[in-house]
């Protein structure tokens, strides 16, 4: 796909970009390529919204409409001011396209990085170096265990992570959760802990967390977490339940809420009341995020409305997943024992955000504003049966808009691959109605969108996606080279091959995690605010 930038869409070039970006003021900087594309390389501060789920995802990531935003791509592929005319179009008034794309930025000799959630990555690496933190490798580790020492290992990913693989004897216990949890873990202050995650952050996050909490177990981050265990050719554990007991002691609480006080005045984190905030969400002029950092569970049961489910310790480590726009205000809150909240909030102004805590959580009274939803256009359905029978008499063609792995592993027979930026592309000169098939149907019907501008209009949606299809009793096909590696432009092979046995991905992924600091100029380091030590 190659389209020129229309001569409405605003662009800016890459050294006012950086001026702009360190001036303090609000910017939405985003690239709207796909994972795979934007994993391979982009701007330190660019966040992640794929064209592919734009208008979904748009509302979450910049909430305020004339926010000065900012999009990219790679300077060829046209994609960012098709995105620019979306946005535009759902009320966005600040719009601009970087002219050139990462190719000028390059150019104009500013770095581009590779992987994701770089800013938050890069910043667990400088943690590391700033506060000195304690740490063990695998090989320590492993002579601890086998020597019977008396010692925890706490498992600091979220519990689906966990569940995939575990360092043995580990106990799932994530981030945001440590210093609430830890105390129904640990019950001897002799007792070494030992924090792990796949790879370094939240090792070294989680560690550091509770040392700055102060606890007085000795605490120690796992080097390299489950990859070097793997790399170091020790066996990982694999469907494993065990994780922090629900019961919360609530002698415990008083201490905790001053330890978490305490916390909160070192890094200047403030607890602010409903009101404020309410007043805050009416704000035209500034930006307010509401993210939730509870546990899933606790979540689902009930929230604020307008706040998003973004668990703490994710939240830190993966903040431009939920933080699309530069110098805004964050609130946090947590279940109202003010404790997880200013923890998480501690670590977001270190990483230069202006985050504070909502006094009492969802207990604060916080009415909140309800999300707003994009209006996408209705499908009309078709039953596996149907499609079946159109399939084997040549009288439609099926397009597959699910991750490019999964249609690898199982699709439609003759079924075709393809993502929203290409389909108008795919589906051009095809005489026969286009089914589309996607386990979600907000994709689908937002994909449906370009079609319909094409040209397309005898679109159909496959009713309950390839699960329906499998259910009915008919078979799927794999393709394990189809599509060919280079257009999965959804998926970044170094990032997540090393979690399926690939010692390759896992070494290339370690080296990418140490090596980022390197990268980093002056000014972008001075967007963080480590300490104090």
């Amino acid at each position: 796909m190659t389209q020129h930038t229309p001569a409405r869409i605003k662009t800016v070039g890459a050294g006012q970009l950086k001026k702009i970006l360190h001036d303090g003021a609000e910017l939405a900087l985003l690239d709207v390529r796909e994972a795979g594309q934007f994993g391979e390389s982009h701007l330190f501060f660019a966040a992640p919204l794929p064209y592919s789920r734009l208008e979904l995802d748009a509302g979450q990531l910049v909430p305020r409409r004339s926010t000065c935003t900012v999009l990219c791509d790679d300077g060829r592929l046209g994609v960012a001011a098709l995105a620019a005319c979306r946005l535009e179009a759902l009320g966005y008034s600040d719009v601009s396209v970087l002219e050139g794309g990462t190719r000028a930025w390059a150019a104009a000799g500013y770095a581009l990085f590779a992987g994701v959630n770089v800013p938050s990555k890069a910043f667990g690496e400088l943690v590391e170096h700033a506060y000195h933190t304690p740490r063990v490798t695998v090989e320590e580790l492993a002579r601890m265990q086998a020597a019977g020492e008396d010692l925890v290992v706490v498992d600091g990913r979220p519990f689906s992570e966990y569940r995939k693989m575990n360092i043995p004897g580990g106990i799932c216990c994530p981030n945001a959760e440590l210093p609430l949890r830890i105390g129904g873990i640990v019950r001897r202050s002799g007792t070494r802990i030992v924090v792990n995650c796949a790879g370094r952050t939240r090792s070294i996050i989680g560690a550091q967390t509770l040392i700055n909490f102060g606890v007085r177990n000795p605490v120690y981050a796992l080097e390299n977490g489950t990859q070097g265990w793997f790399l170091a050719g020790l066996e990982l554990e694999r469907g494993s339940a065990r994780r922090y007991p629900d019961y919360l002691d609530e002698k415990q609480l008083p201490g905790l809420r001053k330890g978490a006080r305490t916390l909160a005045e070192r890094f200047n984190v403030r607890f602010v009341n409903a009101a404020l905030v309410q007043e805050w969400l009416r704000d035209p002029g500034r930006t307010t995020y509401l993210c939730d950092v509870r546990t899933p569970e606790e979540f689902e049961a009930g929230s604020i409305p307008g706040a998003v489910h973004a668990p703490g310790g994710q939240l830190v480590q993966a903040t431009d997943q939920w933080i699309g726009v530069r110098n805004a205000r964050i609130v946090l809150i947590d279940g109202g024992e003010n404790i997880r909240a200013p923890v998480v909030a501690s670590w977001l102004k270190q990483l230069g955000h202006d985050a504070c805590a909502l006094d009492d959580g969802v207990k604060s009274g916080l009415k909140g504003l309800p999300a707003a939803k994009p209006t996408l256009p209705d499908l009309p359905a078709i039953s596996a049966a149907d499609l079946k029978k159109a399939m084997d008499g040549g009288a439609c063609t099926a397009f597959d808009l699910g991750p490019s792995m999964h249609f690898r592993t199982a699709h439609v027979p003759g079924s075709r691959w393809s993502t929203r930026v290409r389909l108008a592309a795919d589906t051009r000169n095809k005489k026969t109605p286009i089914v589309l098939v996607s386990e979600d149907t907000d994709v689908a019907r937002l994909a449906a969108v370009d079609l319909f501008e094409a040209g397309v209009s005898n679109v159909k949606l496959l009713d309950g996606g390839l699960a329906a299809w499998t259910r009915a009793g008919y078979a799927t096909e794999s393709s394990p080279a189809v599509p060919p590696d280079e257009q999965c432009i959804d998926y970044l092979f170094f990032v997540h091959d090393r979690h399926s046995g690939n010692r390759e991905a896992a070494k290339q992924y370690l080296a990418w995690e140490t090596g980022l600091l390197a990268q980093l100029d002056e000014q972008d380091k001075a967007s963080f605010k480590i300490g104090p030590a």
